[in-house]
């Protein structure tokens, strides 16, 4: 029974993570989401309002974070492993917006690739399948059992 429970409540906090996904264009003001659907590589940035765009980006990064920490906390119940999550997000966080905003400010005519992924990876939960298998791995690792 304890497993079902588990099982439906991570379901259900990834369809959190796929409602978040499929309105993004309305709950968050993020012109460059319509941008790179055109043809970037050839058009400077669209005009934007730099604080809405970091509020926006912040507040889809802490939901984003805030359902994967309770996605690995229920995969995991481990105080050590949701600690060390957030300790990753945190820096992760802090690097990526240090590079979206050096992105922003040095190639706003181009190239937009590197702008294009680094946004990518805060606004999409890419860490959470980088950590499910790592905590798994290591957690179930012959090696470390010992």
């Amino acid at each position: 029974m304890k497993n079902l429970a588990t099982s439906f409540v991570v379901f259900l906090l990834i369809g959190l993570l796929v409602l978040i996904r499929t309105f993004e264009s309305q709950l968050f003001y993020d012109p460059l989401l319509l941008f790179f659907k055109t043809d970037h590589t050839i058009n400077a940035l669209p005009i934007l309002d730099y604080s809405k765009l970091y509020l926006g980006l912040t507040f889809r990064f802490l939901l984003n974070t805030l359902i994967s920490l309770a996605i690995l906390w229920f995969v995991f119940k481990n105080k050590k492993v949701l600690k060390f999550s957030v300790l990753l997000y945190v820096m992760f966080f802090i690097i990526c917006v240090g590079f979206f905003t050096f992105f922003i400010v040095v190639y706003s005519d181009g190239p937009h690739q590197p702008l294009f992924y680094v946004r990518r990876f805060l606004i999409q939960p890419l860490m959470l399948f980088l950590l499910v298998p790592a905590f798994y791995f290591f957690g179930n690792a012959p090696s470390l059992k010992k």
